[in-house]
């Protein structure tokens, strides 16, 4: 009996405030959604240091025929200072940093490049003579890099020492970015939500303020009053909540499952089943709203 009273009484809270719930709803919607964009980017960057950084080598240029690096001013690398280098990439002084080294030849240099450009037009008069050797160098913490780089820089022979972080950091540096951005603006969307839930609350409140001080003078503990306010609110959130996980849902299996992951095959996305993982938090982001919210409504309009 007492349920299904605090039950309707919730209802009717929600159809008297029908426009205001819906408000909730969107924008703990929108709100949830920027909270889940940001999680899913850290997620994906996570994912792809994992598979790339482990991949990532330190490529020791040797010298080409002509190059204006002080290091090359006696010309093409000789095998002399070749097997110098080689050698200090495997000392005992580097085996606590380097993993392997792998001597990529001229020749091999020009077959890669062909693969990777042979398409081109200009890439057909591209000479193997015309490549330089180089080391690529696996690293056991790819952090070091700088251990191995110092050691090498600068010698006879070498033109250039490249750490292939270097390349990815960018695209971190971006993802990292587009996370803040939606940090700040789920928290812009957060804060809102919370005035719209305690708004609704309070108005829900204060048009039924005579029935809550009937249900006081007869009895009624403060609980059972403020329980139909809170409903409404934990409702409406917990229906934003459901749209955020939906829409991300759809995201993910659309356009990133769908399209990205099926045009960068090398790339290990985030996917539906990572929303599913996130989607405990969202509904718990969703429920402490309302919760706060009712707790800054009900401590005035219904004296807890």
């Amino acid at each position: 009996m007492r349920l299904r009273f605090v039950l309707s009484q919730c209802f009717q809270g929600l159809r008297a405030n029908l426009a205001m719930a819906v408000s909730v709803m969107l924008v703990t919607f929108v709100s949830l959604t920027f909270v889940g964009a940001a999680v899913l980017v850290q997620m994906q960057i996570a994912n792809m240091k994992d598979d790339w950084y482990d991949a990532v080598e330190v490529s020791v240029f040797l010298c080409p025929e002509s190059s204006s690096v002080p290091t090359c001013a006696s010309g093409e690398v000789s095998d002399e200072q070749a097997s110098e280098v080689l050698g200090v990439l495997e000392s005992e002084a580097l085996s606590p940093y380097v993993q392997e080294v792998y001597t990529e030849t001229k020749e091999e240099a020009h077959e890669a490049f062909q693969d990777q450009f042979g398409e081109q037009d200009w890439a057909s008069r591209v000479s193997a003579d015309q490549m330089q050797m180089s080391y690529r160098v696996s690293l056991h913490d790819p952090e070091q890099y700088q251990v191995v780089a110092d050691e090498v820089s600068g010698r006879p022979g070498v033109e250039s020492v490249v750490d292939q972080r270097a390349i990815l950091e960018p695209l971190f540096l971006v993802l990292n970015r587009v996370t803040a951005l939606a940090a700040g603006l789920a928290g812009v969307m957060t804060l809102t939500a919370v005035l719209l839930i305690t708004t609704t609350i309070r108005l829900s409140a204060m048009s039924r303020s005579k029935e809550t001080s009937i249900m006081r003078l007869v009895g009624a503990s403060n609980f059972f009053i403020q329980l139909p306010f809170m409903l409404e609110g934990a409702i409406a959130a917990l229906a934003g909540a459901a749209l955020a996980i939906s829409g991300l849902w759809l995201a993910a299996n659309y356009l990133i499952e769908g399209w990205l992951a099926e045009s960068f095959v090398w790339v290990n996305f985030v996917g539906t089943g990572d929303v599913w993982t996130i989607a405990p938090l969202l509904v718990g982001i969703g429920i402490l709203l309302a919760a706060v919210s009712s707790l800054v409504s009900l401590s005035r309009y219904t004296k807890v």
